[in-house]
């Protein structure tokens, strides 16, 4: 019956308007860390699939509404497709790269603070994936909601929400600043739509409830993303 849904989600296109009907199908699919790649070293997994979701590829795979061509676009910058290329950080290139289709609008919705991001990209490659990349440290500064701040948020379209820390260990661990390390769909109702590694799977909580487990004094809040 999944099955069966899901050639008619596909067949319909993703949109904004439509971002609840289309995910609803994969809720209940599996949590897999890193399910996408390249189909080539050092990333041999598909290009695409629906069999398995982290975070990140869920929200990506239903941007794209199913089709392996906007994908692409969504992962990689200028849709040009290597491990290099790919949209790896989301403060300096998920965002950047895909403004045409997204835009944080947090502001319109809470009062918002600075989270100042300092990404260095050629250490992350050498230090997680011993890959040798020149790339130049971005600094950015990024416009969240401490979660002090949010009340009811009254979105009338699915949103994209973005989970912020401020954890200087992940520094040591990975070589470089980290802020964004959760992201899912936050729809009109509530609820929180997300590829769960504690649930391992795509699950539908209470977006309010979820917040109240995050707070921590490293996890600082969210940023609320539109879809153009």
């Amino acid at each position: 019956m999944r099955f069966i849904l899901l050639c008619l989600m596909l067949l319909a296109g993703c949109s904004s308007n439509n971002i609840d009907s289309f995910s609803r199908p994969f809720v209940g699919v599996r949590y897999v860390n890193s399910p996408l790649g390249e189909e080539k070293e050092p990333d041999i997994d598909p290009l695409m699939r629906f069999d398995a979701f982290d975070c990140t590829t869920f929200v990506e795979t239903v941007l794209a509404g199913g089709e392996v061509e906007k994908l692409n676009k969504i992962r990689y910058k200028n849709g040009e497709v290597s491990f290099v290329n790919r949209n790896h950080f989301i403060e300096t290139d998920w965002l950047k790269n895909n403004s045409d289709v997204v835009e944080n609008v947090s502001e319109k919705f809470a009062k918002t603070d600075i989270r100042t991001v300092v990404i260095d990209k050629q250490s992350w490659f050498k230090t997680v994936h011993g890959v040798e990349v020149e790339a130049q440290t971005e600094t950015v500064q990024l416009k969240y909601i401490p979660y002090a701040n949010i009340e009811k948020i009254s979105n009338k379209e699915p949103l994209i929400v973005l989970f912020v820390a401020d954890n200087p260990k992940i520094h040591d661990k990975i070589g470089t600043d980290l802020a964004v390390v959760h992201m899912g769909f936050l729809l009109p109702n509530g609820r929180l739509r997300h590829a769960s590694s504690k649930y391992k799977q795509v699950v539908d909580v209470d977006f309010y409830d979820y917040v109240k487990q995050q707070q921590s004094e490293t996890n600082i809040g969210i940023i609320l993303v539109a879809i153009k």
